[in-house]
C-alpha cells in the first residue's frame, strides 16, 4: 500500500513537472523568434500595456502557434496511449494503423474540392479529417474481424499498413490535380507545419481536444482493465465491445482533429506514450495525462527550435520532432527485451 501511494505521488509530481516545463518553454517561445521581445515586453503585452507592434507579434503570430502546438501534442499523446492500450501493442499509433493516411486523403479532398470554392474551413477541415480517419479505422477493423475470435493486434497493424499504401496511391493520384500553392500546402501539411495557427481554428480545436481528453481520462479504469486482456476485462464486468468502440472513436477523433489543423504529427502519437510509460508506469490515471503533456512538450519544444535556431529554409515542426525523437525511440528499441 505504501509503495502504491509512493507511485501515485511520484506520478502526480511528474505530471506537474511536465506542466511547468510546457509553461516555461511557452514563455521562452513568446520571447524568441526573428523579432525578439524581452520578457518585460511580453509581460507588458499580457497585462495590456504593450504597443501595437508588440501586441501583433504576441497575439497574432506567437501565442496562437504556441497554443496550437500544445493542443496538437495533447491530442496525439492521448490518442497514442488509447491505441496502444486497446491493442496491447507498443507499436500501435494513428500512423502505423493507417489512420494518418485516411485523414491525409480527406484533407487532400478538402484542398482540391472545397478550399478552391472559398468555403469556410474552420469546421469543414477538422470534420473531414475526422471522417477520413474514422473510415480508415472502420475499414481496418472490418477487414481484421473474424467471427468468434478476438481481433489480432498484429493483424490490425498489417491491415493498416496495407490500407495506408492504398490511400497513399490515391493521394498521389489526386495530387496531379493540385496547382503549385496547393501542392506546397500538402507537402508542408505532410511534414507537420502547424499551419492552422489562427484563432478561428484554435476555437474549434480547443473544445474538441479538451472534451475528448476528459472522456478518455474518465475511462482510465476501463483502459486499465482492457490492457490486461479482453477475458480479464470481461471478468471484471467490462462491456469490452462497447468500451473498445467508444474509446477507438475517441482516439481517432483526437488524432484526426489534431492533425487537420496542425499537420501530420502522427509520430508524436507513437513516442509520447513510451516516454510517459517510462516516467509514471502503466496506470492510465497517471499515464493519460503524462502522455498528453509529453506530447505537448515535444511539439512546443520542436516549434520553438524551428523559430529560434537558424536552419536552412522554413523547416516544418514535424521534421524537427522526428530528428529529436528518433534517437530516443531507437534507445527504447535497444533496451527492449
Amino acid at each position: 500500500m505504501t509503495k502504491r501511494r509512493y507511485t501515485v505521488k511520484r506520478g502526480i509530481v511528474i505530471n506537474v513537472v511536465l506542466m511547468v516545463l510546457i509553461l516555461v518553454i511557452a514563455i521562452i517561445s513568446m520571447n524568441s523568434g526573428k523579432m525578439n521581445l524581452s520578457p518585460l515586453e511580453v509581460l507588458n503585452v499580457l497585462i495590456g500595456n504593450g504597443t501595437d507592434k508588440q501586441n501583433l507579434i504576441v497575439f497574432d503570430f506567437r501565442l496562437p502557434r504556441i497554443v496550437l502546438s500544445i493542443l496538437v501534442g495533447l491530442g496525439m499523446g492521448a490518442a497514442g496511449v488509447v491505441m496502444q492500450s486497446l491493442l496491447r501493442n507498443d507499436m500501435a499509433s494513428p500512423g502505423t494503423l493507417g489512420i494518418s493516411s485516411g485523414s491525409g486523403l480527406f484533407v487532400l479532398f478538402f484542398v482540391v474540392f472545397i478550399a478552391s470554392t472559398g468555403k469556410s474551413s474552420f469546421i469543414a477541415l477538422p470534420l473531414l479529417a475526422f471522417v477520413g480517419g474514422l473510415l480508415a479505422a472502420g475499414l481496418i477493423f472490418l477487414l481484421s474481424y473474424r467471427r468468434g475470435r478476438d481481433i489480432s493486434p498484429i493483424g490490425l497493424i498489417l491491415t493498416g499498413v496495407a490500407l495506408g499504401s492504398g490511400y497513399g496511391a490515391l493521394t498521389t493520384f489526386l495530387t496531379l490535380k493540385l496547382d503549385d500553392s496547393q501542392m506546397n500546402f500538402m507537402l508542408y501539411w505532410l511534414a507537420g507545419s502547424l499551419w492552422g495557427d489562427d484563432w478561428g481554428y484554435i476555437s474549434i480545436l480547443t473544445p474538441w481536444v479538451l472534451i475528448l481528453l476528459g472522456y478518455i481520462f474518465y475511462k482510465a479504469r476501463i483502459l486499465n482493465a482492457l490492457h490486461l486482456g479482453n477475458q480479464t476485462a470481461q471478468g471484471l464486468g467490462v462491456s469490452v465491445k462497447r468500451q473498445f468502440l467508444g474509446l477507438s472513436i475517441a482516439a481517432v477523433a483526437l488524432s484526426s482533429g489534431s492533425v487537420a489543423v496542425g499537420g501530420s504529427f502522427f509520430f508524436v502519437g507513437l513516442i509520447a506514450p513510451h516516454m510517459a510509460r517510462k516516467l509514471v508506469g502503466p496506470d492510465h490515471k497517471l499515464l493519460i495525462p503524462a502522455a498528453s503533456l509529453a506530447g505537448g512538450l515535444v511539439v512546443v519544444l520542436a516549434d520553438t527550435i524551428t523559430r529560434t535556431v537558424s536552419l536552412v529554409g522554413d523547416v516544418p515542426t514535424g521534421i524537427v520532432i522526428t530528428v529529436i525523437s528518433v534517437p530516443y525511440f531507437l534507445y527504447l528499441l535497444a533496451k527492449a527485451k
